[in-house]
């Protein structure tokens, strides 16, 4: 069992940046899928980006146009999320989540544990 539980949320002005982190206790998180995901008000939840913890290899949503970014934190087991360039159509609930195995197959329906969400709210 992998229990989850993310952080860094808030608001910030429109061109701002943001970190968050998803910590992860209870197992390790090698050989995990571990992708961030939002879901804004009134929207169904979309991935943002996903990385196989072992070896780093990240994948992005194209809509992103590079403007977040997915790390890790092996001594820590958690994982971040950079956002910088942020806009209102940003603001959302972020999620982490992870599943055992490939950012492949990590769709919302694929992953296994969740955390409880952190809010970021992007002003105009």
């Amino acid at each position: 069992q992998v229990q989850l539980v993310e952080s860094g949320g808030g608001l910030v002005q429109a061109g701002g940046s943001l970190r968050l982190s998803c910590a992860a206790s209870g197992e390790s998180l090698d050989l995990h899928a571990v992708g961030w995901f939002r879901q804004a008000p009134g929207k169904e939840r979309e991935r943002v980006a996903c990385i196989h913890y072992s070896d780093g290899t990240k994948y992005y949503e194209d809509f992103l146009l590079g403007r977040f970014t997915i790390s890790r934190d092996t001594a820590k087991n958690t994982v971040h999320l950079s956002m910088n360039r942020l806009k209102p159509d940003d603001t959302a609930v972020y999620y982490c989540a992870a599943r055992y195995g490939l950012c492949s197959a990590g769709s919302v329906n694929g992953m296994n544990y969740w955390g409880k969400g952190t809010l970021v709210t992007v002003s105009s």
